[in-house]
């Protein structure tokens, strides 16, 4: 497994202030935040930002996010998939494997919403799959639908396509109704990319992305999640995701360097 930091986690800054950061901290993996990446390229060329990240030593595995791609229809379907053809071409571009989607289910769909949802994920997959990438479902813990682990990966195999698997936030995971057992579902062949963090003496129901701090100082059990991960031998990265503004407020060398740290015990606990 592959320790890595989402750049979400240091939001503020800019890409090319990330790409400097991350590995001056030690940091040698970054979750790309798409919108990060689309700004930089505004004033500096893709060949340009390549040779950036060469020379510091610094992958891109996974970029977060994109959503309305599931229940979308007519022109906000067509805007929305022409975005998303967009960041799947930066995607190849930048050699990044795997792009968290968003299940975006405000509402609880009806059947033919829930039949549209899966045959708009399998036409995401197909063309993903024509740029090399993977595409990671996302379920959110506060949605009216996939809320769970066990949802997310109902839905990546209903729409039968390979490159469609599944993304396990632990905040989500914690936070909505996901079970103990569903873990049980997570193979090497579906789990495509993993966020970590935790959450201190907030109940679950009340929990906001700013309450995430690092992960062993809170109050999630995620001894079973790293186990569960050895069993299937997942070998992909396990990205640190904090959404507090204090933290961004905060030097963000030293942030990554105590969030290198803080996945680094995680993943090398008994579990």
């Amino acid at each position: 497994m592959t320790p890595c930091i989402s750049q979400a986690t240091t939001l503020p800054g800019s890409f090319a202030a990330d790409a400097e950061n991350y590995p001056a901290a030690g940091c040698r993996a970054a979750e790309v935040w798409l919108t990060k990446l689309e700004k930089h390229l505004e004033a500096a060329s893709a060949d340009d930002t390549r040779r950036l990240l060469a020379d510091r030593g610094l992958s891109l595995p996974a970029a977060a996010y994109q959503g309305g791609l599931l229940l979308s229809q007519g022109e906000q379907r067509k805007a929305h998939f022409d975005h998303f053809r967009r960041r799947l071409d930066l995607c190849q571009a930048f050699g990044i494997r795997t792009l968290v989607v968003a299940a975006d289910f405000a509402a609880a769909p009806d059947p033919q919403a829930l039949g549209r949802a899966v045959v708009s994920l399998a036409q995401a997959g197909e063309w993903a799959a024509g740029f090399g990438v993977r595409l990671a479902l996302e379920f959110r813990g506060a949605d009216a639908f996939c809320s769970c682990l066990d949802t997310a990966v109902s839905l990546a195999e209903g729409c039968r396509e390979p490159n469609v698997g599944v993304c396990l936030d632990v905040f989500h995971y914690y936070k909505g109704p996901s079970k103990p057992e569903d873990l049980a579902r997570l193979t090497a062949a579906n789990l495509f990319h993993v966020q970590v963090c935790d959450v201190a003496g907030v109940p679950r129901e009340l929990m906001t992305d700013a309450d995430r701090v690092m992960p062993g100082d809170g109050d999630f059990a995620l001894g079973p999640v790293v186990r569960r991960l050895r069993e299937i031998g997942y070998d992909g990265a396990v990205s640190l995701e904090l959404m507090d503004p204090v933290v961004w407020g905060s030097d963000p060398r030293q942030v990554v360097g105590l969030g290198l740290r803080a996945v680094e015990r995680l993943l090398a606990s008994p579990a």
